[in-house]
């Protein structure tokens, strides 16, 4: 009978060996260009905290409050303490469990079954008991281990969907504070334009009572007066929608947002771009750091797919007192105990764990593909996040020497509109065109400012300036 049972456990062991887990994709397997295409004018001495409006006393606020106090955030670190909680557990299985207990049990019964001899023995009993049993699983094959490495490998993934929350968090703020300050900038604007229309619509009243020009000009001024206004007044309507956004994001009332807010902004400063490797995304990027403990934990779950075929070893020992009377538990005869191991292996289970090795091995190759698709995902971010800010500073550079063209030839025509040189609607048109130039600056410069926001999040964003 021995012999059987050896021979089958070598079988056993024979037979999980040849069906373990073929070798599976892994991190090292997504292979990334050796440099980026377009970050131009890049300098090593630029910080990517450079990106941000890190001079802003409203991003430096509200970023800090938002980080403190975000409901998302909040919720992202109790997933943590969940994972580490999970993991602990893990851990715990690989050790012994060692449980103890006390009890008392009355017992009544027949005893005449016992025939003559049941004139001496007493129909109630009550016995006395205490216990301390240990059991451990001896974890041969490593199907605990892998357990284990798996929860870890979750921890892991969920401190860093944690860190991919904060860097949303910053980066979302950064751009309604830009959006904020390129509103306030387009409004200086407005209002500039606004005071030149008025007072071209008070020379062209002047003008028109000296009989000097027809009423149409003093009309076209007011209409163009009118237009700024208009423009001033939808600008309030976006400032709501941005003023909504940061409330939600800090969690906090609007007097405290407006307040930030209505701090002196910094002036703006011209500032190169960081130099950054392809390669360093691995590291950085909270979401690829998520996807690659996901890996791991998938590759942990299908370890331990594959050791449930192996044989289980569980070890078990027991030690107790019990006695039928209370100061019984104290004699020597009252104590017992018990000691013992098992081996179990599965023989016939139909195709289940072969089920369960297939489920996970699918597991791993969804992780994998996942981590792929945020590694290039990744890369797309920060090449299209250089070639934009590329784009965006030509964009402003043109815009700007337009805006002086214009503003040039809006002040010569109306130097010859006061001299008689030339008709209103030439004044009209060029002050038009001037408004509309300052406006291409300002917006343009706003689109580079939250351009250069998206690189910092597309790079994995950096340390935060303190509030």
């Amino acid at each position: 009978m021995r012999g059987l049972l050896r021979a089958g456990a070598a079988a056993l062991l024979v037979g999980g060996c040849a069906i373990g887990p073929r070798p599976v994709p892994t991190v090292a397997s997504v292979a990334l260009p050796p440099a980026y295409a377009f970050p131009l004018g890049a300098s090593d001495a630029v910080s990517l905290a450079a990106l941000l409006p890190a001079q802003d006393p409203a991003f430096r606020q509200l970023s800090a409050r938002a980080l403190a106090e975000a409901p998302d955030l909040a919720a992202a670190l109790a997933r943590i303490d969940a994972a580490r909680a999970l993991a602990a557990r893990a851990g715990a299985e690989r050790l012994p469990q060692l449980d103890g207990g006390l009890s008392v049990e009355g017992r009544r019964q027949n005893v005449g079954q016992f025939g003559p001899a049941a004139d001496f023995i007493d129909p109630l009993q009550t016995s006395f008991g205490a216990s301390l049993s240990a059991r451990w699983d001896a974890d041969l094959f490593g199907r605990l281990r892998a357990g284990e490495r798996a929860a870890g490998a979750r921890l892991d993934a969920a401190t860093a969907d944690a860190a991919a929350v904060r860097l949303a968090l910053v980066a979302e703020v950064a751009a309604a504070v830009v959006d904020w300050r390129t509103l306030q900038r387009r409004e200086e604007a407005l209002r500039e334009d606004l005071r030149a229309a008025e007072g071209l619509a008070r020379l062209a009243g002047v003008r028109e009572r000296a009989g000097l020009a027809p009423g149409a000009d003093r009309v076209r001024a007011e209409a163009l007066a009118a237009a700024s206004q208009s423009r001033l007044a939808s600008l309030g309507a976006e400032k709501a929608a941005i003023l909504g956004r940061l409330v939600s994001l800090t969690a906090q009332g609007s007097q405290g947002v407006i307040e930030a807010l209505y701090a002196p902004p910094p002036a703006l400063a011209a500032q190169s771009l960081p130099v950054a490797l392809p390669s360093t995304l691995l590291t950085r990027r909270p979401d690829l750091l998520a996807a690659g403990a996901r890996l791991r934990a998938a590759d942990a779950d299908l370890a331990a797919a594959a050791a449930a075929r192996f044989p289980r070893l569980s070890l078990s020992a027991g030690l107790g007192l019990l006695a039928f009377s209370l100061g019984g538990l104290f004699d020597s005869e009252a104590l017992v105990g018990n000691a013992g191991a098992g081996l179990a292996a599965p023989l016939l289970d139909f195709g289940r764990l072969r089920a369960d090795e297939a489920r996970a091995r699918a597991g791993t190759a969804e992780a994998l593909a996942l981590y792929r698709g945020a590694v290039f995902r990744a890369l797309g971010e920060a090449e299209s996040g250089y070639a934009l800010i590329g784009n965006l500073a030509g964009q402003v550079e043109a815009a700007r020497r337009q805006a002086a063209l214009q503003e040039r030839a809006a002040t010569l025509a109306e130097t010859r509109f006061r001299a008689g040189l030339t008709s209103f609607l030439d004044v009209y048109q060029a002050r038009q065109s001037a408004a509309g130039a300052q406006d291409a600056v300002v917006a343009a410069e706003g689109r580079l400012a939250r351009a250069r926001v998206l690189l910092w999040q597309a790079l994995g964003g950096s340390e935060v300036p303190a509030g």
